[in-house]
């Protein structure tokens, strides 16, 4: 790979059809596409999303992998499909009721590397809008294939209220969907693991049902009663940005970070970065080139750039930085630099150490 190869890389999304989708993602969130076509999400970084700019253009995230190695990845193997798929999903109607695999079940069952721990950060959300987060109680697996049968599940299924800013935790197993008139940004395993339990009596396409999978759902469900609702986050300073902590586990952390009109410089920490803006613009830049991102545009930053400066075109000016994978640990020692107390570190990474 030739010298200069060390840059922000603005990917270009691939936008995904569903009988659930709207408009807003190419009306309201700048993408491009058909507005009259139901577009349900915009795959802001996978592996398959080229690159826009500079030198690398026209270069896939599978392509980068193979021709850079560790200086895109550091220490996460190559050989393997990007290990996160972030996406920005338009929900006009409710989602189907589902539930992921987790790594040992995608692996034993699936013949798949990873199953699917996700999470949701909040950017829109109409009046009244909900999410199905788990059981209202304790059940089993014979009250659960029971009711679907029937058809009463929606009476044991947890409803939670949302409003936008919220973070929500999904890890494998959990009993999930993402009701109408929400605008989410999603970071997941890079998987396409859905097991779909119900879904709302609608038809595809094609005008038949959609596929369901209430046996492998079954094996795969946690039948605890759910407790969990929106995330406790945690504001803190660090390298010269305002910082919200959403999500720290062992696959990723999410932070939501403002960024002002004077450039300063964030680490890379031997991770790749991926940066999205909301709705401000930002400018990046590393040792070997630039970026400027528009409104919720997407960008990889490779680990091996060490740095990239950021400045936003406000006074307060955030975006959505995620790392792949992670650990509690790094977020743990982040926070410890950052002069935040250990009480409060460990009660916010207690939100996820079932992961």
């Amino acid at each position: 790979m030739s010298e200069g190869s060390l840059y922000p890389y603005v990917l270009q999304p691939k936008l995904a059809p569903a009988i659930w989708g709207g408009s807003d993602l190419v009306k309201e969130f700048g993408k491009d596409g058909d507005p009259t076509a139901k577009i349900g999400e915009s795959w802001e970084c996978w592996d398959e999303n080229p690159v826009t700019n500079g030198p690398l253009a026209g270069q896939t995230v599978a392509q980068l992998r193979a021709s850079l190695g560790p200086k895109l990845l550091a220490s996460i193997d190559p050989s393997r499909i990007f290990p996160i798929l972030t996406k920005i999903i338009d929900a006009c109607d409710s989602l189907s009721v589902q539930v992921h695999p987790d790594d040992a079940y995608a692996q034993r069952v699936e013949h798949q590397p990873n199953g699917k721990t996700e999470c949701w950060y909040v950017l829109q959300a109409k009046p009244g809008a909900e999410l199905v987060m788990g059981w209202t109680r304790d059940t089993t697996r014979e009250e659960y294939e029971q009711r679907v049968a029937d058809g009463s599940l929606g009476d044991i299924l947890r409803r939670v209220p949302i409003e936008a800013g919220d973070a929500f935790y999904i890890p494998a197993g959990t009993l999930h969907a993402i009701g109408a008139g929400i605008v989410i940004f999603e970071t997941q395993q890079a998987s396409d693991l859905t097991y779909r339990i119900f879904d709302w009596n609608r038809v595809g396409p094609d005008g038949k049902p959609r596929e369901l999978h209430v046996q492998k759902a079954g094996d795969v469900l946690n039948y605890k009663a759910g407790t969990s609702g929106a995330l406790s986050e945690l504001a803190y300073a660090y390298e010269g940005f305002a910082r919200t902590a959403l999500i720290a586990d062992s696959h990723f952390i999410v932070e939501r970070v403002t960024a002002t009109e004077t450039p300063a410089s964030m680490g890379t920490h031997d991770r790749p970065l991926i940066v999205m803006t909301l709705e401000d613009e930002l400018e990046l830049a590393c040792d070997d080139g630039s970026a400027h991102l528009h409104r919720y545009q997407t960008a990889l930053i490779p680990a091996a750039a060490q740095a990239v400066r950021i400045s936003g075109n406000t006074t307060a000016s955030p975006f959505l930085l995620v790392t792949p994978p992670a650990s509690a640990e790094t977020m743990k020692q982040r926070l410890h630099d950052a002069g935040v107390a250990q009480p409060v570190i460990e009660q916010f990474l207690a939100q996820f150490a079932a992961s």
